[in-house]
């Protein structure tokens, strides 16, 4: 079954000023976001975005200072009232929500987690958590039991009693993560919510989120100007410049088939084993035996490659293990069986693992690294593969 949309964007414009009529005929015949401002005194800060994000997903917005990337987050809870277009949520247009149904989504639907925290100084780590909660009207036990839940989660536990000020700026992080999660929300709203912690933290906290994501399947909308952040945490990106999206793709087709030469230009910077996966590198191994075959017929499969190593399958393909030429000689002198010296503890990854998951794995590994699906050998990467890759 095909992953269905939570969000659909159509034709989404939105305008600041008071001669709107005039700019958007201004815009129409070609002319561009600064001069249109000079002659009309009105900013474009969205104009004819459509998208659509899918349930699930990691959806990253990426673009530089007014690019119109919080001015569109912004629209997805109606901070922000477009100017003209629609977003549905499932079926239902927001911009058309009643005062009473707009507050139901926004406490049952959706949350946010901004750049500042946004925490509460005056309540302690489980009274920020459980706030929206409180909101609700959800009984205390109820909601401090989720709120204790959710900080779990997100590595706080045993923290619920520290005041916000005691916490450093990862920790307040976490704190609004948690405090958005309590509310079980089916989208989150990320605006460059990592931005202002330093490197390290910032690298905790991202795979703190997509750990967070991939265990609840909620759908994450997420602000960045990092291209970097947004090809490691996006399933998909959208590059908005001026108000206007450029393009959206997965990170790997992005950077393979750029829309033009600012999204290009965009992406040269981008550390590419962020981007590129083991699948794109990797190569099916010609020397592979399976366990019941004997030494003599392994020594010749890599006496014809050319290699001193073969990796052993059992029936079903299922990697079992590596064996080497010494130690196969060896087997053949010996009558021995090539279980007999199997090597099973080698580095396997995953066909969908970034390069930059294995650069480590694959300068000190002995073997090629074994690419493995459900136990099954799909192919194998090497250092030089790693390596070349991200010239």
């Amino acid at each position: 079954m095909p992953i269905s949309n939570i969000l659909s964007v159509k034709n989404l414009s939105k305008l600041y000023g008071l001669d709107k009529n005039t700019a958007i005929k201004l815009k129409k015949s070609g002319l561009d976001k600064d001069t249109i401002y000079k002659k009309t005194n009105v900013t474009i800060a969205l104009w004819n975005v459509s998208m659509n994000i899918k349930k699930g997903e990691i959806f990253v917005i990426i673009g530089l200072s007014g690019s119109g990337k919080s001015t569109l987050v912004r629209c997805f809870n109606r901070l922000n009232k477009p100017t003209s277009g629609t977003i549905l949520y499932g079926n239902e247009d927001i911009n058309k929500l009643d005062k009473r149904s707009l507050e139901e989504y926004r406490r049952n639907k959706i949350s946010m987690v901004f750049q500042n925290f946004g925490l509460m100084s005056h309540r302690n780590v489980i009274g920020n958590v459980e706030y929206g909660l409180e909101i609700k009207g959800i009984p205390k036990e109820e909601r401090q039991k989720k709120a204790v839940e959710m900080l779990n989660m997100v590595g706080l536990n045993g923290l619920e009693n520290e005041p916000i000020s005691s916490l450093s700026g990862g920790m307040k992080q976490r704190v609004g993560i948690a405090r958005a999660l309590a509310n079980d929300p089916e989208i989150l709203l990320m605006d460059e919510p990592f931005s202002a912690l330093d490197p390290l933290v910032r690298k905790d906290m991202q795979f703190e989120l997509l750990t967070i994501q991939r265990k609840l399947e909620k759908t994450v909308i997420f602000i960045t100007h990092d291209i970097d952040e947004a090809f490691k945490l996006g399933d998909r990106v959208a590059i908005m410049r001026d108000g206007e999206l450029i393009q959206v793709d997965t990170p790997e087709n992005m950077s393979e088939y750029p829309a033009n030469d600012y999204v290009k230009q965009f992406i040269d910077s981008a550390d590419k084993t962020q981007v590129i996966s083991v699948r794109n590198v990797m190569i099916t191994p010609n020397s592979i035996v399976r366990l019941k075959d004997n030494p003599n017929y392994a020594i010749n499969i890599m006496r014809k490659n050319g290699v001193s190593s073969a990796y052993v399958v059992s029936e079903k393909m299922k990697l079992e293990g590596v064996i080497t030429i010494d130690d196969t000689i060896n087997a053949h002198r010996e009558n021995l069986s090539i279980s007999d010296v199997l090597i099973k503890d080698i580095e396997t990854t995953s066909p969908d693992a970034l390069l930059s998951d294995i650069m480590e794995m694959a300068t000190e590994t002995r073997f090629p690294i074994a690419v493995v699906d459900n136990g099954n050998l799909k192919g194998i990467v090497s250092k030089v593969h790693v390596l070349s890759s991200i010239i």
